[in-house]
């Protein structure tokens, strides 16, 4: 059961820095409306795509949560480092989506006052759904062997 509990783990820590990357960048938008708003200037729904983006790392979680699963049912005798890549692999997932949430506050931030520079600000964000990606298919490649 231990090996399920971490294909469990894996999804749910995902998850959660997902909300808190959402949280973050999410009050950065709408602070970034509201400036625009004061301001009577146009709001742009750009913003959106930095609060979204660490959603993502939901989705990480999901796909590895199958692989493990499939693994642990496959081979119980390896609970314990399934667990351990479930602990490990969810934090890595939720670090990634809440450092992307962090840099999406500061690119809706800054697009929200000067209208510029949408490319620079999610090439950023996309570096750090990068660390997420990583975690998953290195978790899953090593699952495989």
């Amino acid at each position: 059961m231990l090996g399920l509990l971490g294909a469990g783990l894996v999804m749910g820590i995902a998850a959660v820095g997902s909300a808190i990357g959402i949280g973050i960048a999410g009050q950065a938008a709408i602070g970034a409306w509201k400036r625009c708003y004061v301001g009577n200037k146009p709001a742009p729904m750009t913003l959106l795509t930095f609060a979204g983006a660490p959603l993502t790392q939901t989705f990480y979680g999901f796909i590895l949560m199958g692989q493990m699963k499939n693994a642990a049912t496959a081979y119980p005798e390896y609970a314990g480092l399934y667990l351990g890549f479930g602990i490990a692999s969810g934090l890595a997932i939720a670090f990634s989506a809440i450092a992307q949430g962090q840099a999406g506050a500061a690119a809706a931030d800054a697009q929200g006052e000067t209208g510029k520079g949408f490319a620079q600000y999610i090439a950023v964000v996309g570096i750090c759904e990068t660390v997420a990606l990583f975690a998953m298919v290195l978790s899953m490649v090593s699952l495989a062997g």
